[in-house]
């Protein structure tokens, strides 16, 4: 590590710590500059070079101490990537109180990942799903040390989550009948049964996960939308970066998400998550089958 890599790291270790994902634009970006004025420490994750330095400089300057906001670049659809991702924020921090898995994204055509995922499915979920397993370790130690509530991991899904037909879980990636439009719908459930199934698995540890539906943002998040999904949403009224980012703020920080786990949250409210997030076996059978492709992978 680099003499300013050693000083960030010393810097993140200790005070609270929040890693967020898609931190270097859109949603991500705004979640990551609130909670840098609030004094967290921010740890930023950012697919594209340019940006991600841009856009520290830029959450460094809400920071009560911008040395204590650290980016790293790497995309989440690719498994190697996450998995040494987990590896660098594990040797920054000794802690996290908060991950935010923001990152994500649409897609207009199939593409598959060179480790052979289909790539929305791989950015929106599988990446998201590797990261916090591989985290889980640090954050579980956090909570021993915490109150119960205030570690917190959230999601970023959709209300186009609930438009999704049941997860097939012999072809969660929708390989068999691709349509860009249907895959991020199922991408967006398959973040609320990540939420549930989280919630399980972390039940009498004080950690706690969400999923928010933040609505149409004006961002850079249609820029690869399908045709179809820009016709739908193109007289839409969208917020802003700032209001998309609002119900996630407050899932990070107010004391009444930390009374409950597994939610689904828009304008800091509770909403009916797809049925299928009520079922408790497919929410195990996802949980299962989601592991069962990070292996394919061989990370």
């Amino acid at each position: 590590m680099s003499a300013t890599g050693a000083d960030t790291a010393k810097a993140v270790g200790s005070g609270r710590v929040a890693v967020v994902t898609g931190a270097s634009s859109g949603i991500g970006h705004a979640v990551a500059k609130a909670l840098a004025s609030q004094g967290w420490q921010i740890i930023g994750v950012g697919r594209d070079p340019q940006r991600t330095e841009e856009s520290g400089d830029d959450i460094r300057q809400c920071s009560p101490d911008g040395a204590r906001v650290q980016m790293l670049r790497a995309d989440l659809s690719s498994m190697r990537e996450t998995s040494e991702l987990a590896d660098r924020i594990a040797n920054l921090t000794g802690r996290i109180d908060l991950l935010v898995n923001n990152a994500g994204g649409m897609t207009d055509r199939l593409e598959l990942t060179s480790e052979g995922i289909e790539a929305s499915f791989a950015s929106n979920h599988l990446g998201p799903f590797l990261l916090t397993d591989r985290l889980l370790p640090l954050i579980r130690k956090t909570a021993e040390q915490a109150p119960s509530g205030a570690v917190r991991i959230l999601m970023t899904s959709s209300g186009a989550s609930e438009a999704a037909p049941p997860m097939d879980f012999d072809d969660m990636q929708g390989l068999r009948n691709f349509q860009p439009g249907l895959a991020y719908c199922s991408v967006k459930l398959a973040n609320m049964l990540f939420t549930r199934a989280l919630a399980a698995r972390l039940e009498g540890t004080g950690i706690v996960a969400h999923a928010a539906a933040p609505g149409p943002v004006a961002s850079r998040f249609f820029d690869y939308a399908p045709k179809e999904t820009l016709e739908h949403v193109r007289d839409l009224p969208k917020l802003t970066e700032a209001q998309g980012a609002d119900t996630l703020i407050w899932l990070a920080t107010a004391e009444e998400p930390g009374r409950s786990t597994g939610g689904y949250w828009q304008n800091r409210a509770p909403r009916k998550p797809h049925s299928q997030a009520d079922d408790p076996d497919a929410v195990a059978r996802f949980w299962s089958e989601s592991r069962k492709l990070i292996i394919t992978t061989g990370v």
